[in-house]
C-alpha cells in the first residue's frame, strides 16, 4: 500500500503481516517530537482526528502546521484553526 502524502514528523511505518505491507501513522512517533509531547492522555476522538491529518498531510489541504496545531491544543486556550477531516476510513 502506497502513501504518497508527506511525512514531516516522520510518523510513517511499515507492518507486514503474512507478507503483505501496510503502512500506518505512529502517534508515539509523532509524540517523539519536542514541539508535541504526549498524546497518550489525549481523549481517542482526538487521537483519531491526528492520524487522520498524518494520512492525508499533503502541504495544501493538510499542512505540518495543522498537525502541530491539533497535537498541541489545549482547552484552556481558544483556537480559530479549523480541522481538516476525511472520514473514509474512520466511520
Amino acid at each position: 500500500m502506497a502513501n504518497q502524502s508527506l511525512n514531516s514528523y516522520s510518523t510513517r511505518q511499515t507492518l507486514t503481516v503474512e507478507g503483505k505491507q501496510y503502512c500506518y501513522h505512529s502517534l508515539p512517533a509523532l509524540a517523539s517530537h519536542d514541539s508535541i509531547g504526549n498524546l497518550d492522555q489525549r481523549p481517542f476522538a482526538h487521537r483519531i482526528l491526528l492520524e487522520n491529518l498524518l494520512r492525508h498531510e499533503d502541504g495544501e489541504t493538510v499542512s505540518k502546521d495543522d498537525i502541530a496545531a491539533l497535537a498541541t491544543w489545549s482547552p484552556e486556550t481558544s483556537s480559530e484553526q479549523e480541522i481538516f477531516f476525511m472520514p473514509a476510513r474512520v466511520l
